[in-house]
């Protein structure tokens, strides 16, 4: 039987990725041998993640607690990318979301720092963040991260502790359309109203310094990021880490699955509903009300998203603007992570 060429074509597109966020380079080669169909990606990538929950069971047993979180922290990231792009089969969709959440939140306690699970209140309902606390008692500023279309909070770990070594809380968010949030929230482009209300919560905590706030985003949100910045001023600095400037010509140029998560992500009910939902996705006559100091990165290699998109958001912003390039970057610039995320993290340290 030949291999299903979706199969290698995600391989191709997010193996640094895969690498960057935690994913063991020899448990990778074994996915990479043992998934030839598309339909079997879940299934397989969620045996993986088992292996390691079982693992994180039996040092839980013997009291080795840390271990234990660790081996649940990995177990997690491989449920997340068991579902992060097979919104075509929801069921397995959501078992696989639901195995990562159960995972995550078994390690919150015994990592270091720990890991605290906060809702922030938005239109009667709710969205989800998990915040982390570098050591020591001061109040530190907060670096807000987003995850992208096909991502979700869990996934920023690693990135997250780029900030905490600098100094900075940060919290990870499933703001509308991404993680667990997009369950019951649809993509949406009011952003600076979604920051508005993680600052409104943060304000009212006494363990951080809920005045000294930035924004950061990666992929989609990359896009939230700057968009949030254009409208609450609260937001002292923002980061976009290979956003797109308007994604309506960009996402017919991605895989099927990434479409197919869109338009599971915008509630859409049609190919019609999905194309005005992304029509709305644009930073035309927005950007020049950004006027918090802004970092954007781009991948010159990224095949997902062309640079020119953070070339033209650099010259919309009307605050102090830099844009990086990093000519070897991919998407994200996840095979190059050990130079995006010192610089995002000392950046972002400066302005905060």
């Amino acid at each position: 039987m030949s291999r299903d060429p979706m199969v290698d074509l995600i391989f191709s597109h997010f193996t640094p990725r895969y690498v960057a966020t935690g994913v063991d380079p020899n448990d990778l080669r074994r996915l990479v041998e043992r998934i030839e169909r598309w339909d079997d990606w879940c299934r397989i990538w969620s045996d993986e993640a088992l292996r390691h929950e079982q693992h994180a069971a039996e040092s839980a047993a013997l009291g080795r607690r840390l271990t234990a979180a660790e081996s649940h922290l990995r177990a997690a990231i491989y449920y997340h990318y068991a579902k992060h792009l097979f919104a075509a089969a929801p069921d397995e969709y959501r078992i696989a979301h639901d195995n990562m959440l159960r995972c995550y939140s078994a390690a919150a306690p015994d990592l270091d720092p720990p890991m605290l699970r906060v809702e922030f209140p938005f239109e009667g309902t709710h969205l989800v963040g998990w915040m982390r606390r570098p050591r020591g008692g001061e109040r530190a500023p907060v670096a807000v991260i987003l995850p992208g279309l096909d991502a979700c909070k869990e996934e920023l770990h690693a990135w997250s502790d780029a900030f905490l070594d600098r100094g900075m809380a940060t919290v990870t968010l499933d703001g509308p359309g991404q993680g667990e949030t997009a369950f019951h929230l649809p993509i949406r482009t009011d952003w600076g109203r979604v920051l508005g209300a993680v600052i409104d919560v943060l304000e009212r905590r006494d363990d951080v310094d809920g005045t000294r706030v930035g924004v950061v985003g990666q992929s989609l949100g990359a896009f939230y990021a700057p968009l949030a910045a254009a409208g609450e001023p609260r937001l002292k600095a923002c980061v976009a880490n290979c956003g797109p400037f308007d994604f309506a010509p960009v996402l017919p140029q991605m895989p099927l699955v990434s479409q197919q998560v869109f338009s599971a992500r915008a509630h859409a009910r049609t190919q019609a509903e999905a194309d005005a939902s992304v029509a709305r996705l644009t930073l035309e006559g927005k950007a020049q009300h950004i006027r918090c100091p802004l970092l954007i990165v781009f991948g010159g290699g990224d095949r997902l998203i062309p640079p020119s998109e953070g070339e033209r958001l650099a010259k919309a912003a009307a605050g102090p603007t830099e844009l990086v390039v990093f000519e070897d970057g991919n998407h994200v610039c996840f095979n190059i992570s050990y130079r995006f995320r010192p610089l995002t993290a000392d950046w972002m340290a400066e302005h905060l």
